[in-house]
């Protein structure tokens, strides 16, 4: 039986109610909380592996609610899966800059949130397990450990910067990471970074990789992926 702990925050009874239900039938500890507020403090005093929000909320919106979770120290961790009635680009591209990993737009079926959630703990947990592990791709080399790139048989030299930047999309082929995501998952001590330097960051990635740079595609109006 599954034993992540799941917060649902959602303003209509009926609809928290049976997300409530398919969720704990399927084994899953389950909070839930009608309001942005109450879900924060829900969230800070049980900190849960995942959170499914919706965006039209009473009081503080979902929007906000998630810039809240992420840049709290007790919930930065949790993944947000985004809940609600807009399907427009705009507020699924806002919704991921803001940290979110995924987005579901209602009329949705429980079985679909179920999927959903599901492929969310699992790219967490993969990307958990295998932080160390070698990623080997026709190419490409990619090795945490020795913290080195092998591109057409080459020993690539990158910055601590490009080389943060190229596993993190690496480890999740097919992702469509923001420029917010890719921020935070090179930041640290060493590493500065801004959300309008990762472009630049791109272009000098790509330029040392030479034709292995082709891995590294835009999205449009998003961010970046990895293709294998």
């Amino acid at each position: 039986m599954a034993k992540e702990r799941i917060l649902v925050i959602e303003d209509e009874a009926d609809i928290r109610e049976l997300i409530r239900f398919n969720l704990e039938r399927e084994g899953y500890a389950v909070s839930v909380a009608p309001s942005g507020e109450a879900g924060l403090e829900a969230a800070r005093a049980n900190p849960p592996q995942i959170i499914l929000l919706d965006l039209m909320l009473p009081g503080i919106d979902g929007l906000e609610v998630c810039k809240i979770l992420k840049n709290d120290q007790t919930t930065k961790q949790a993944a947000i899966v985004m809940l609600s009635a807009k399907g427009e680009e705009a507020d699924i591209v806002s919704g991921l800059e803001l940290g979110a990993d995924d987005y579901i737009t209602k009329p949705f079926s429980p079985r679909v949130v179920l999927a959903r959630l599901k492929a969310v703990l699992r790219r967490k947990s993969t990307v958990l397990a295998g932080i160390d592990d070698i990623l080997t791709f026709d190419d490409l080399t990619i090795a945490p450990g020795r913290r080195e790139v092998i591109a057409n048989a080459e020993l690539v030299s990158l910055t601590n910067t490009e080389f943060r930047l190229l596993h993190a999309l690496a480890t999740r082929p097919g992702w469509v990471f923001t420029r917010y995501q890719i921020v935070n998952a090179v930041r640290g001590s060493d590493v500065i970074v801004t959300d309008r330097s990762v472009d630049v960051q791109i272009v000098g990635l790509r330029k040392k990789l030479g034709k292995s740079g082709k891995h590294i595609e835009t999205v449009r109006g998003v961010g970046y992926r990895f293709r294998e």
